[in-house]
């Protein structure tokens, strides 16, 4: 039994608008920018993508700060809708930000133990069984070891890695869990070159793990490691979650990833995703990719700095329509 949780903002909402405003920082960087929030249009095909490629999901946990989609049916008997009133700790609300929601999940009413966790970027093009996610109700992901690096202006996300690092090393370590779970670590489910890697690692840098795969895909999880972190890491959990907008104190839900692939809580898999931004450079191979299926999910980030954004949305909405043209039994 697997749900999917997916979370959504309309940014163009007035009432959501209104009540940012009363709480926007008067800096912000490109994590809590504008264009973080819109919507692409694209959330009908993100839900014939799931109807037509993965039926055996068991439910559908969309999350919203209070407004939905106009095309949703939310009458669905495989809907549930959570408003973030119906799962963050008292105090925390309003919140707009992503790292608050992402390492609350486990506290959505009903969620099943096993589920995955799709930002509403995140598309599936093609067939993928259960086995891509949960095997025997292990999560699947990739374990090998990638050290962490920065490029360029820092930005919030990366002081999240960074923040999830130490957490990860204050909590484990890496000679025991090398010793307990090689196989998983180095793995042929890897390329070899991944595993020429997290081999010189264990053997040249032995004390710590230097960093997991930010993996821009849609990620297994299971809702006791949630409750684990939780209770080993109450205080800066809590300070993530009371913060309404995502900063450089903040962990975010790798560390829920990490946690279960540094306590060896995982089977070896190896995801098929592919992550761009959409701009005026990109779109065409974003579309040429949604239109011959040719991964098996992808994540379409958005751009920084100004696009075209309408003529853009449009074209890849488009692209979607062609591989995916009937409507799903959760729009109306």
């Amino acid at each position: 039994m697997i749900d999917f949780v997916v979370l959504w903002v309309d940014g163009n909402d007035p009432a959501w608008q209104s009540e940012k405003a009363k709480y926007s920082p008067q800096k912000t960087d490109d994590s809590n920018s504008a264009n973080r929030f819109r919507d692409w249009g694209l959330m009908p095909y993100w839900f014939r993508a799931i109807e037509k490629f993965t039926p055996w999901v068991r439910k559908i946990h969309f999350v919203t700060w209070g407004h939905l989609p106009e095309f949703l049916d939310t009458d669905n008997p495989k809907l549930n809708i959570v408003r973030h009133r119906d799962f963050m700790p008292e105090g925390s609300l309003p919140t707009f930000s992503s790292h608050a929601l992402e390492v609350n999940l486990h506290r959505i009413p009903h969620l099943a133990e096993n589920f995955v966790y799709f930002n509403d970027d995140m598309f599936i093009l093609r067939p993928m069984p259960e086995t891509a996610f949960f095997r025997n109700g292990v999560p699947c992901t990739y374990g090998g070891e990638v050290p962490v690096s920065f490029i360029g202006q820092v930005g919030i996300w990366q002081h999240a890695v960074a923040n999830n690092m130490g957490v990860i090393n204050k909590n484990f370590d890496k000679r025991t869990q090398f010793s307990l779970y090689k196989n998983k670590y180095i793995n042929k489910a890897y390329r070899w070159q991944d595993n020429i890697r997290s081999l010189m690692l264990w053997k040249l840098f032995p004390n710590f793990f230097y960093g997991f795969e930010n993996l821009h895909a849609p990620g297994a999880y299971c809702k006791k490691t949630f409750e684990e972190v939780w209770e080993k890491e109450p205080d800066i959990l809590k300070t993530t979650t009371l913060n309404k907008f995502r900063t450089a104190s903040d962990l975010n839900q790798w560390i829920m990833l990490w946690w279960q692939v540094a306590s060896g809580n995982f089977e070896p898999y190896c995801t098929d995703n592919f992550v761009s931004c959409a701009d005026e450079h990109t779109v065409g191979l974003l579309c040429d990719i949604i239109e011959n299926q040719q991964h098996d999910m992808l994540c379409i980030n958005d751009p920084e700095g100004d696009v075209d954004f309408d003529t853009i949305s449009q074209t890849i909405r488009n692209a979607f329509q062609k591989i995916l043209p009937e409507k799903s039994s959760f729009e109306k």
